[in-house]
């Protein structure tokens, strides 16, 4: 239930923008913020969230997430400006960051058996699947029918029952050694994070070559310059650099940068061409989007079960080249595209989006020792939201180069965009090709034995 509520709000806001602009008079800047306020506070807690997990007990900090995720919504809801809806968005992230890393880490906790393990993951990224995939279809009759303030609203009595199911159910576990807090690393995170962010954003309005812009980008280079070596040096960091030495850890953190880049980029693309290009309300836009929806929500689970008996190759693969050609499909937008052609083009990058996550999930977590299952299942989700807020950041940037687009012209205006995600299909094509190789597999197993050496026998 937490990872419905926590998918659906990255995805459900999406369809209801047209009608914030509309009433909070926003930019498309604006309008970029209200999703990445979101995704880039959750990008940068989770690893703090799955660390403390660990060391303060995962069921505690679980129910905190909740209680917290649920403030945030009512406050969105309420938000009479759209300052204050960004900074709630925010708000509610922290809530988010608590809670995906925790669940995986209970799964891993709970589930011993390598082949277990592969189908309650499945499971896991089945939900997570439904979750991406409803989000757009609820959220637009939502807002048809009640307004844009009932896509917060609707996590209220889902959170709450979380809640009370998670204190019956949910049994406490932490990790025997608790990791230290690393107040420092997760500074140079944010620090990194949030300034590239506000310059791909911004970058427009203020202008690439402005001392601003300029000095953000620096700023954000010399945070990550920062990090690695400090982390390494470090017994206990936040960011646990040496998961990285792993190709196929390596290989799933990027596959997960690509496809959510891609995945986000697509849905903030695709509700602003049916509702402002053509013209269709957002439950009609919704409803257009059920094909991607449904795609990935019966091919999630599924591919949990495939993953189990092939491994994770053949999956990531397919799914690199479903979100290319789905996304070359759209790369000759205009107001009046033929609808089939639309609905091609969404099952195509759905069944990718379908295939994508369960192999990323479980080649995170797969030979990491338990007593860190929360910090591995923590960079895997947070490789998802650095993506989605990264993607959504370029893709407006490259989109509003010409100015205000809104309208009709959008359509043209967004090829570029669609471009920008064939690429990144390509480069999750080429990083599942070098890293799930057996010479890759191989230095998982190096890595593990390195992190941990009674892991080897798990």
């Amino acid at each position: 239930m937490s990872l419905l509520v926590v998918g659906i709000d990255t995805t459900i806001v999406n369809v209801a923008l047209p009608s914030i602009n509309r009433d909070l008079h926003a930019s498309l800047a604006g309008l970029q913020w209200i999703v990445d306020a979101y995704t880039l506070v959750l990008g940068s807690f989770l690893m703090l969230g799955g660390s403390t997990a660990d060391r303060l007990g995962r069921r505690r900090v679980f129910q905190t997430g909740l209680i917290t995720f649920v403030t945030g919504s009512a406050l969105c809801a309420a938000a009479p400006s759209l300052g204050v809806l960004i900074a709630a968005r925010a708000f509610q992230a922290l809530g988010g960051a608590m809670l995906n890393p925790v669940a995986l880490s209970i799964v891993r906790n709970v589930f011993h058996d390598p082949r277990e393990r592969a189908r309650a993951v499945g499971v896991w990224s089945g939900v997570f699947g439904v979750s991406l995939g409803l989000g757009p279809v609820l959220g637009g009759v939502l807002v048809t029918t009640a307004g844009w303030r009932y896509v917060f609203l609707v996590n209220l009595p889902v959170g709450l029952l979380a809640v009370l199911l998670t204190a019956i159910y949910v049994p406490e576990s932490r990790a025997e050694h608790p990791r230290r807090l690393d107040p420092v690393g997760q500074l140079l995170v944010i620090l990194g994070l949030a300034t590239a962010t506000f310059a791909i954003i911004e970058g427009q309005a203020f202008g690439w070559t402005s001392p601003v812009i300029i000095a953000l980008f620096a700023v954000a280079a010399a945070a990550f310059a920062v990090l690695v070596p400090y982390e390494l040096r470090r017994d206990q960091p936040l960011l646990e650099v040496r998961f990285f030495r792993s190709m196929p850890f390596s290989g799933a953190s990027l596959s997960a940068i690509f496809a959510f880049a891609a995945y986000g980029s697509f849905l903030f693309l695709n509700t602003l061409y049916l509702q402002d290009a053509r013209g269709f309300s957002a439950l009609t836009a919704g409803l257009f989007t059920l094909p991607l929806a449904l795609f990935t929500m019966v091919l999630a689970p599924v591919t949990g079960r495939v993953i189990a008996a092939i491994g994770a190759r053949r999956p990531l693969l397919l799914a690199a080249l479903a979100l290319g050609l789905g996304a070359l499909l759209m790369t000759g937008l205009t107001p009046r595209t033929p609808v089939w052609l639309l609905f091609a083009a969404y099952v195509i990058f759905g069944t990718g989006l379908g295939l994508v996550n369960p192999p990323i999930t479980n080649t995170a977590i797969s030979g990491m020792p338990p007593a860190q299952a929360g910090v591995a299942a923590a960079i895997a989700a947070s490789s998802r939201q650095v993506g989605a807020t990264v993607g959504i950041a370029l893709v407006g940037a490259i989109v509003s180069v010409n100015g205000s687009v809104f309208g009709p012209r959008f359509a043209a205006a967004s090829h570029p965009g669609w471009w920008m995600m064939v690429g990144l299909a390509a480069a999750l094509l080429l990083v599942t090709a070098l890293t799930t190789t057996p010479r890759a597999l191989a230095s998982a197993r190096t890595t593990a034995a390195r992190l941990a050496p009674e892991s080897l026998s798990e």
